[in-house]
């Protein structure tokens, strides 16, 4: 049994500064859009405050607390959380479960692209509450816009740094946002304390049903943003381990209510005050501040939005990463800056996202505008992350009853939430909503892709097909094409081969090598790990490889190769080759050429049209997506490059052709 691990200040900090930065930058927005959403400061009264108050705690509570804290995270695969770690977890038990899987993943990567663009736009425009500085932004968002930008092209630079340094960085900057968060909430709240009768749930329901709340239910849409940090809290748990985020998200909730009540006690004192009722995109974030902190504010404000943006991005590596090896998206470049394999970059996904912030701040714009958008996405992935941890709970945790409590309880609580979000389409969800549905389709498209390539091809047993290739190897009438040929397989029964390989080999221009190497690699979870397994087939010149690499480790399969060789000639395994030509003189390792295959629909099949499509388009993301040759650091060798259709073609005509005969 693994020993619980203690509370340690520094994993604490490094798990406040990569977590929680998305939830805990809400304050700066969530009252803001209440009170826009009802009309303004001048148009509430105490029991709507205190109603809506108590709608924010009851929702961090019910969804962030005891769905993901308490329950979701509990369903962790090694140590990895979100929505693709639990589809993997319940896959077996279902295979209409990768619908939910690939809508949830795909909806929270499309809030990915959002949030960033969001919470530093907000931050930023906080700079209006200081007077100078509002003089200085002008009328225009255009000033807004040049610096936002600007915050967000040197938050996505630094990624490749990785999220333990930017975690260690972050952290005291979010230790003291929290603290700030709380301590300016407390002193509001000691001077109205009135605004703790938000605990009674009471409050809450009465809200929804009252006069005075103008939007009805739809001000539950302005609620839910008080939590849209709480999915990314959950893909995050592979970065910092799920014992610091038990041991740190008190501290942060507390802090995040403290502020939420403080915000509702000024409200509350400042009704009566007719100059606010004419300020534009009232904050009661930056106004409930003495005018002399406002300045340190948003300052913090700006630092915490970046770090706000920091979750969602490591969330989506994970997710990314996870997508990949249930084959939902093409193979992408992966390193791993630091010693834990749950704190990992892509560069793809980072430029990706970068560009997609950038976009989404040039055409919004406005915090305001934006906030109309947020979170409508993320509504959806929690009702996919429901559903599954409904089937997690009651297939492999044999927990019938709890599960059926989840499906309904958060089900219908979410459904809530996702309908009166569903206002905020026409005001520019419908951007997250497309999003969503392009990064849909791209994973439908590899899914079913996958498919089809797996139940078209073919696998030869290998030991079958030994004495040719030993025949070929000794045939000296052939030309020797290299001394080592290098196929790339997947398989991982030894015993089993893609039929395109042994094809190539045999069948297309025979290949005449002294040594055939068939080579396939695997990551390991431990960082610097390497080593390799062998099957030669009681040949001398057949090697069938299996690399386990560290995941830190570089795959340049080339230079393990060469060493690889060396290795087999030492032990007698492989015999000498004889490579007289070098700048570096004669060598005993000879030459080397590496054959990809790379499959194609290039015929008229059995296929259907659509799937003949699908398939194709799969393709043309792989192409797109990068080549083995790259991840594999053969770019610069010998390569032989093959494309081979994955389908022969349809059934053949039922009669056989007949030669006409002529009058000679």
């Amino acid at each position: 049994m693994k020993k619980r691990q203690g509370f340690r200040f520094g994993l604490f900090l490094v798990t406040i500064g990569i977590v929680y930065g998305d939830i805990g930058t809400s304050p700066m927005y969530v009252m803001k859009s209440i009170l826009e959403g009802n009309g303004g400061i001048a148009q509430v009264n105490e029991d709507f405050i205190i109603g809506s108050l108590s709608l924010v705690f009851w929702t961090i509570t019910l969804l962030t607390t005891i769905k993901y804290v308490l329950i979701a995270m509990k369903a962790d695969n090694h140590g990895e959380g979100g929505i693709f770690s639990l589809y993997s977890l319940v896959k077996g038990y279902g295979k209409w479960l990768i619908l939910p899987a690939m809508l949830g993943g795909a909806a929270l990567l499309a809030d990915g692209v959002l949030t960033p663009a969001v919470t530093v736009t907000t931050a930023v425009e906080g700079l209006r509450s200081i007077p100078s500085m509002d003089r200085f932004l002008g009328a225009g968002q255009w000033k807004v816009v040049i610096i936002t930008l600007a915050i967000i092209t040197l938050l996505f630079s630094v990624q490749h740094e990785g999220t333990s340094r930017i975690g260690k960085a972050f952290g005291p900057v979010m230790l003291v946002w929290f603290s700030f968060l709380g301590v300016t909430g407390a002193l509001h709240i000691a001077a109205l304390p009135v605004v703790l009768k938000a605990f009674n749930p009471l409050y809450a329901v009465r809200v929804l049903l009252s006069p005075f709340n103008k939007l009805g239910f739809m001000i539950l849409g302005s609620v839910f943003l008080a939590t849209t940090g709480a999915e990314a809290l959950y893909s995050d748990m592979g970065h910092v381990g799920k014992e610091n985020i038990y041991y740190s998200w008190p501290f942060v909730k507390l802090c995040l209510l403290l502020n939420y009540m403080g915000q509702g006690a000024w409200i509350l004192q400042s009704r009566g005050n007719a100059a606010l009722y004419a300020v534009e995109d009232l904050n009661p974030f930056f106004l409930m501040l003495p005018e002399v902190l406002r300045p340190f504010a948003v300052v913090l404000g700006a630092a915490a939005a970046i770090i706000a943006s920091q979750a969602l991005i490591t969330g989506s590596y994970t997710l990314v990463s996870e997508a990949i090896l249930l084959d939902l998206l093409p193979h992408l470049e992966i390193r791993y800056p630091s010693d834990t394999k749950g704190q990992l970059y892509i560069g793809t996904v980072n430029t990706v996202l970068w560009i997609g912030c950038s976009l989404v701040v040039l055409y919004f714009r406005s915090g305001a505008r934006m906030e109309s958008a947020y979170g409508l996405a993320i509504t959806i992935t929690m009702l996919m992350t429901t559903l599954l941890i409904s089937v997690y709970l009651r297939r492999v945790r044999k927990k019938a009853a709890l599960s059926m409590l989840v499906l309904v309880a958060f089900g219908l609580l979410e459904g809530v939430f996702f309908i009166s979000s569903l206002g905020k389409f026409v005001h520019g969800g419908y951007v997250t909503v497309f999003l969503t549905l392009i990064l849909l389709l791209l994973m439908i498209i590899w899914y079913r892709g996958t498919q089809l390539e797996r139940r078209f091809s073919t696998r030869l047993r290998v030991r079958e097909h030994v004495d040719s290739l030993v025949a070929l190897h000794n045939d000296e009438q052939i030309p020797l094409l290299a001394h080592n040929l290098v196929y790339l397989d997947n398989e991982t029964d030894p015993e089993l081969m893609d039929r395109d390989i042994l094809y190539s080999i045999l069948d297309k221009d025979a290949k005449r090598a002294q040594a055939y190497f068939f080579v396939s690699v695997h990551v390991l979870n431990e960082p610097n790990t390497m080593n390799y397994e062998l099957e030669t087939y009681g040949t001398d010149c057949i090697f069938r490889i299996r690399l386990n690499l560290g995941f830190k480790c570089s795959q340049r399969i080339n230079v393990y190769l060469r060493q690889i060789v060396q290795d087999l000639q030492e032990r007698g395994e492989l015999p000498v080759q004889d490579k007289r030509y070098s700048i570096y003189g004669k060598s005993t390792v000879g030459t080397f050429k590496f054959c990809i295959i790379h499959k194609s629909v290039t015929t008229k099949t059995e296929l259907s049209e659509l799937d003949e499509l699908l398939l194709n388009m799969k393709y043309s993301i792989r192409h797109m997506a990068g080549s083995k040759e790259k991840w594999y650091g053969l770019d610069t060798s010998s390569l032989i490059l093959e494309n081979v259709p994955l389908i022969t073609g349809g059934p053949g005509p039922s009669q056989r052709i007949q030669r006409k005969e002529t009058d000679a």
